[in-house]
């Protein structure tokens, strides 16, 4: 069994199956690609932070290394170790990096693979959604916000 976090968007589309579209799955677990290709996969995912600190880090092994005559095989060891700690906290960089620009968590699902928590989790969520978000109908009101009938608004009420 496989789990992922379902994510969301700061600003939704109003259409269901457009919200739908523009989630994102957050896969728990290693990540291979992050251990192996840590740089590429952090600008990738657009972790910024994550990335300095990694840098920050490879430089300090960098420094140690040209400073004090350590076996070159133990800076080696301490290089991969930072990739494995990489790899092993993936799903966490990218959770932290969605919440950080405003996505919302909407949940996680469990299934066998990939497309199995997609069908679970889109058949649960799926009916209990409006086919067009509150906010899409609120914009479509005679109202505007500052209270005032707009002219639509007024020319549609003068037919009642």
């Amino acid at each position: 069994m496989i789990s992922f976090t379902v994510h969301e968007r700061p600003d939704p589309p109003a259409d269901r199956i457009d919200r739908a579209a523009g989630m994102t799955f957050v896969r728990d677990g290693f990540s291979w690609s992050a251990a192996l290709f840590t740089p590429v996969w952090m600008l990738v995912h657009r972790l910024w932070w994550p990335l300095l600190a990694y840098v920050v880090a490879a430089g300090a092994l960098e420094l140690l290394r040209q400073t004090i005559s350590i076996d070159p095989g133990w800076l080696t060891v301490a290089t991969m170790a930072l990739g494995l700690l990489i790899g092993l906290e993936a799903a966490t960089l990218r959770r932290w990096g969605l919440a950080r620009r405003g996505w919302s968590t909407l949940g996680s699902v469990s299934g066998r693979n990939a497309e199995d928590c997609e069908r679970r989790f889109f058949d649960l969520w799926l009916p209990s959604q409006p086919a067009l978000a509150q906010r899409a109908a609120s914009a479509d009101s005679p109202t505007t916000r500052s209270g005032r009938r707009s002219l639509l608004g007024a020319l549609s009420g003068a037919k009642d």
